[in-house]
């Protein structure tokens, strides 16, 4: 995950770029890349997150790293209004969501991030491979929303799988009213 963060800034020009983590916990793998690096300022990331105790570790993470431009917000991701004023997103973290949420609800937030991203956006994702594997349905339901696949990291070792996708179709407006995910665990 932090290579890819670290690589698509890398790759990136702008002087503003904006940066929202779904579910992001303690904000380990935004926070731990740009705290790493000088051109951090360049970055207004929103993490939002549920749970109160990971939310005071990643404000906490964020004041030690001297991230100012960083928002963590207790919030459940799962309703699209939880993301007013922080998108669009030109890379939106979905890390941790997909293997916890049902595969409808996966289907429901793939359909949906067009209404997160800026044009040309980014979409760096997460899922574990238990059968029944479901990431070749996101990698299909991912190009029907109109993104294009950079990257996909299936180690046979592991059962742990990265996907980069970039989104070439059209941004969408938000529905704040809908619910896309609700958390199985």
């Amino acid at each position: 995950m932090q290579q890819h963060i670290a690589s698509w800034l890398d790759q990136r020009s702008e002087q503003r770029l904006t940066v929202v983590s779904a579910c992001a916990g303690q904000g380990h793998d935004l926070i731990g890349v740009l705290a790493a690096r000088p051109d951090a300022h360049r970055v207004q990331a929103t993490l939002l997150e549920y749970d109160a105790g990971n939310v005071a570790a990643a404000r906490a993470a964020a004041r030690q790293a001297g991230l100012s431009n960083l928002v963590v917000e207790q919030t459940d991701a799962g309703q699209l209004s939880s993301y007013a004023g922080a998108v669009p997103a030109d890379l939106l973290l979905m890390v941790g969501v997909f293997g916890n949420v049902s595969d409808i609800d996966v289907r429901r937030t793939v359909a949906a991030l067009p209404q997160l991203c800026a044009e040309g956006a980014t979409v760096i994702w997460t899922r574990a491979r238990r059968a029944p594997d479901l990431t070749p349905a996101i990698r299909s339901w991912l190009r029907d929303a109109g993104f294009a696949e950079e990257a996909f990291h299936a180690p046979d070792d592991v059962l742990f799988t990265v996907g980069v996708h970039r989104l070439v179709g059209a941004p969408q407006r938000v529905n704040a009213a809908e619910t896309v995910f609700t958390f199985l665990h």
